[in-house]
């Protein structure tokens, strides 16, 4: 076998490889779906993301005798948090064959690239930043992953280990029936009314841009003192609410006021995952009959929570507290009635206490875990 060399993404064509190359590496996988190769080449364009506006981003191909066998991104984002001494880079995107000369040789550019702009420490995957994909799956190789969220072969953590990286932290994926209620020493509680200045309403398609600069207010708010929280800029804001807006529905997605304010939100977006499954990531010549058809006539089975929240003020006081539940009981019940059976809570910090307190108090069990490695550099 010839040696390895690495390519920096640089043209059109280059970029089109990248998004393609997991495509094979995992055509034997039941569980592997591949995303749209359309929405994939417009999440790694400057022109069309808007993480790229506070970012420097570097996409690398591993190829060997004319053959594309692994690829990884390393970027650095001006947003994310910074500690004083250890300036910290980012990789992500990572998808190789299992040889460990391709994997060193890709953290190897990764890795140089870092250090070239003064870094000290890389953390990963981010695919791109932690507002997206995180973590390389470790557990949960069974089941497809839902929508946004990342599926990667067995040996791919083995692997990532054996360049010298370490556990950073690991996120969970909640699972979760839709079909029965949730459990009864809650539901009692919850279905006792609102309590007296709570007011639930769903997501207004009318003021649809307003609701989404909303949702992102609550969310920069309620997330900030999380590990690795890095804020969502209005860019990201405004491309966030055009990606969402063909999929999200307004009976899935609610939001709750206390006092007449806006005080949390919660969003089920169907699984698309569940409609491109058989698509191969190409929506052409038949993809869009197909994917439309699924969504709005045969009806999908599974949703995912991607974002919920409660601005800091109210999770403090009973009436805050509550929220998170009586959102979830408003949207899983509209759920069923909509025919999904089965929900994803993703993802959640393990070291999250209260948020893993809501998902488990609400009958909900973890079925993946996604991990995020470090290594000084």
């Amino acid at each position: 076998m010839g040696e390895i060399a690495i390519v920096p993404v640089a043209t059109g064509a280059e970029l089109d490889r990248f998004v393609r190359l997991p495509l094979r590496l995992n055509a034997g996988d039941p569980n592997y779906i591949a995303p749209l190769i359309m929405e994939r080449v417009e999440a790694l364009s400057p022109k069309t993301n808007p993480f790229f506006a506070h970012a420097e981003v570097q996409l690398f191909l591993a190829v060997r005798d004319g053959v594309d066998v692994g690829r990884i991104s390393a970027q650095i984002d001006a947003l994310a948090p910074q500690e004083p001494d250890r300036r910290t880079g980012h990789f992500g995107l990572i998808a190789a064959q299992d040889d460990p000369t391709v994997f060193a040789a890709l953290f190897a550019a990764a890795e140089g690239w870092l250090k070239g702009r003064g870094c000290q420490r890389a953390l990963g995957p981010m695919n791109l930043s932690v507002n997206e994909e995180v973590g390389l799956l470790v557990d949960g190789f069974e089941t497809p992953p839902m929508v946004m969220m990342g599926h990667d072969p067995a040996y791919a953590g083995r692997q990532v280990e054996a360049q010298g990286y370490v556990k950073a932290k690991d996120v969970y994926a909640y699972g979760c029936d839709v079909t029965v209620d949730l459990p009864a020493p809650v539901l009692k509680r919850i279905r006792r009314g609102l309590p007296e200045g709570v007011r639930l309403r769903q997501l207004d398609m009318k003021r649809y841009e307003q609701d989404v600069d909303l949702l992102t207010q609550i969310l920069n708010d309620a997330w900030a003192g999380n590990w690795g929280f890095t804020p969502t800029t209005e860019a990201e804001t405004r491309q966030l609410a055009k990606a969402m807006r063909p999929v999200v529905d307004p009976r899935l997605s609610w939001f709750a006021e206390i006092d007449g304010e806006v005080a949390g939100f919660m969003i089920f977006l169907p699984n698309v995952n569940e409609a491109i499954a058989d698509l191969d990531g190409k929506l052409l010549p038949f993809g869009w009959a197909k994917l439309l058809w699924r969504l709005k006539v045969r009806g999908l089975k599974t949703v995912r929570c991607p974002l919920m929240g409660v601005r800091r003020k109210f999770a403090g006081e009973l009436r805050g507290r509550l929220l998170p539940f009586l959102l979830i009981d408003v949207a899983a019940t509209n759920a069923r009635k909509l025919g999904y059976q089965r929900g994803e809570l993703s993802w959640v910090l393990e070291d999250n206490a209260p948020m893993r307190r809501i998902a488990e108090a609400s009958g909900a069990w973890i079925t993946k875990t996604y991990r995020l490695y470090e290594k000084a550099i």
